[in-house]
């Protein structure tokens, strides 16, 4: 004899299952890391210092 299945359940659970393979591949698309989080912010505090460093004018903040 067959199981008997709530739809409504069944629904709910696939929808849940699409919603996080999706997720998973936004993560692997989007997603970064601590360190290279890290690694761009100093880049960029390093670029901004280097262009302040290179104003002809020192008051031009």
């Amino acid at each position: 004899m067959a199981d008997i299945v709530n739809l409504r359940r069944a629904r709910k659970a696939k929808k849940r299952s699409e919603a996080s393979d999706k997720a998973a591949a936004n993560r692997a698309k989007f997603g970064q890391t601590k360190g290279q989080k890290a690694v761009q912010a100093a880049e960029n505090k390093r670029a901004a210092k280097t262009l302040d460093h290179r104003k002809l004018d020192p008051s031009q903040k």
